[in-house]
């Protein structure tokens, strides 16, 4: 990158944090994708330089237990006052500044839903530890997003509610400049109205900014509503009532570019040449000769949105608008770790908060414990005669739940008879080996069973082994008949088999449906679709996720009933190779 789009970055970026640093809970937050560094550090240091005195600016660490965060019971004030005290969180106490969270790649849905809450109503409803009580929470947040690559990023449930999105990761130190606290008319565009003047004739930035996000393809209704906030920020940061044209621009570069899921389509080139095969437009006649009205050159609602939009065009990030010229949107790839089905532990995995319990058969939670028995030490020490000891009662006793994800293994059962063979074995090499490949950050193992001729065998048992699943795959034969019943069979027993082990199984089988060799081997289809529809109805009974692929060239019906019978999702790929069937197995399967 240049250092001309570095210092451009970086200028957007000061305007971002002076913007936020004004009016914090107005506009949300900013999510800021940066590592650690020098530049994060002294763009955090002008937020809180530009920050009104006696505005706060909390930090809120990675791991932040629910009550630190959301507040609750004040431990030791209510064990020395023998009645419940209540504790302020770190929500409240951010209350008219801002919050700054590390790490928000890797925060927890419990934490995000806290934090979507506080953001959309203002205040923060505590109910906990015998305490009910409500407290303003009026701040903005700033999200340090450190992840690498688009499978970390933060929450979704929180970008949307925040207007801006700034990427420092290519901006090197020597883009910053010493930077002054500028007076409040610097932080606004350029306008092309006066001062104090009246929003220009036809200029409805409501309308406007809500046309924009529909034609870049921005599905969110907040989205409009943030621009709309930040652009009447910069109008009253400017000393004006009203909004201008400007400062639509502004908030839309601001706050819609980033968030552009389509190119907009040019409705209007005013000024511009016509395209090749269009009539060109008439001469105007000479001003003296005009009919007295609007001139139409001042400007038409049409021509101002499109302004607008080019104005959010040109701050489409390199990398998206790449993205969009290309092919539109890809799926965002599974996190790492996050592909297997939640289980509860008893002594290890993620803390999921406190319960009543037997500590010999669990891990004590002694903070929750002392929480439990503190509201009633004073009505237990009188009924005890008095004493200073802490009493604790068998009710009091609390321990902690844990949660960990289970390791997944994605089953692949192929019908390797000779027409799917022939039509379908190659791709489902390559998509067993697309998925295979990311089994070190997802986590799992994949497995490959493959039914021809009179029954099913276990080609590749469950592994994380790119060289094993390789070496198996090669080894696969193709032909014979469909024994679709043995298949079904086999793919169960083993997915049982993995459910047994701690895992989480997934079967993808993909087949046109049509069996024509039964359960006993013999040939004949009648009998082998009965037996296939059995067997499917007794794998739906295991209650084993599952995605059917029809791998015929046209939809098949008899696909269709068996993906009903075995209860799995159903999948009809005609046309697909092994990029666009892993594609469709990754979606299906998250």
């Amino acid at each position: 990158m240049s250092e001309g789009e570095s210092s451009a970055i970086w200028a957007d970026a000061l305007r971002v944090a002076r913007l936020v640093a004004a009016d914090p809970h107005g506009c949300g937050g900013v999510v800021v994708r940066a590592g650690a560094g020098p530049v994060r550090d002294r763009w955090l240091d002008i937020v809180r330089e530009n920050l009104n005195p006696g505005k706060p600016l909390r930090r809120m660490p990675a791991g932040i237990a629910e009550d630190r965060l959301i507040g609750g019971l004040d431990l030791a004030a209510t064990l020395v006052a023998g009645r419940p005290v209540a504790q302020a969180g770190l929500l409240a106490e951010a209350d008219g500044g801002l919050l700054v969270a590390a790490m928000a790649e890797r925060m927890g849905q419990g934490t995000a839903a806290h934090l979507a809450a506080a953001l959309d109503t203002g205040r923060l409803r505590v109910e906990r530890d015998g305490l009910a009580e409500t407290r303003p929470a009026r701040f903005g947040l700033v999200l340090l997003d450190e992840g690498i690559g688009e499978d970390e990023a933060a929450p979704a449930s929180l970008t949307d509610r925040l207007a801006f999105h700034i990427d420092l990761t290519t901006v090197p130190p020597s883009a910053m400049r010493p930077v002054l606290r500028p007076p409040c008319d610097s932080l606004s565009p350029e306008s092309e109205t006066p001062p104090h003047g009246g929003a220009p004739s036809g200029h409805d930035p409501v309308a406007e900014l809500s046309e924009v996000a529909a034609r870049l393809g921005i599905a969110s209704l907040r989205a409009p509503l943030l621009a709309l906030r930040v652009a009447r920020l910069l109008a009253r940061l400017d000393g004006r009532a009203e909004t201008a044209e400007a400062d639509a621009r502004e908030a839309a570069r601001l706050v819609l570019g980033h968030r552009a899921t389509r190119l907009p389509e040019h409705e209007s080139a005013p000024g511009g040449e016509p395209e090749e095969g269009e009539p060109s437009p008439p001469e105007q006649a000479p001003p003296e000769q005009r009919e007295p009205g609007p001139d139409p050159e001042e400007g038409t609602g049409q021509a101002s949105e499109d302004r607008i939009v080019e104005a959010a065009r040109a701050a489409i990030p390199a990398g998206l608008l790449a993205m969009l010229l290309r092919d539109g949107p890809r799926l965002r790839m599974p996190r790492a770790g996050k592909a297997g089905a939640k289980a509860v532990s008893a002594r290890s995995g993620r803390p999921m908060g406190a319960r009543p319990g037997d500590p010999r058969r669990a891990r004590l939670d002694l903070i929750a414990t002392l929480r439990a028995a503190s509201p009633w030490q004073g009505l237990r020490r009188r009924a005890e005669g008095g004493g200073t000891c802490l009493m604790i009662r068998p009710d009091d006793i609390r321990i902690t739940r844990f949660r960990q994800r289970t390791e997944t293994t994605t089953i692949f059962t192929v019908d390797a008879s000779g027409s799917s063979a022939l039509e379908r074995l190659a791709e489902a090499k390559g998509a067993v080996e697309l998925l295979l490949a990311e089994a070190y950050t997802r986590r799992d193992k994949v497995a490959l069973v493959a039914f021809r001729g009179a029954g099913a065998e276990l080609v590749l048992a469950p592994t994380r082994s790119l060289v094993r699943a390789r070496r198996g795959l090669a080894a696969l034969p193709g032909g014979g008949g469909t024994p679709l019943a043995a298949g079904i069979d086999a793919a169960g027993q083993l997915a049982l088999g993995v459910r047994r082990g701690g895992g989480t199984p997934v079967v993808v089988m993909l087949t046109d449906g049509r069996a024509n060799v039964a359960r006993s081997g013999i040939a004949g289809r009648e009998r082998a679709g009965e037996d296939s529809l059995k067997a499917a109805r007794l794998f739906r009974e295991a209650d084993v996720r599952a995605i059917l692929i029809d791998t015929a060239q046209r939809p098949q019906d008899s696909a269709r009933r068996l993906a009903a019978a075995m209860g799995a999702r159903y999948l009809p790929l005609p046309h697909a190779d092994a990029g666009a069937m892993s594609a469709a197995i990754r979606s299906a399967r998250e």
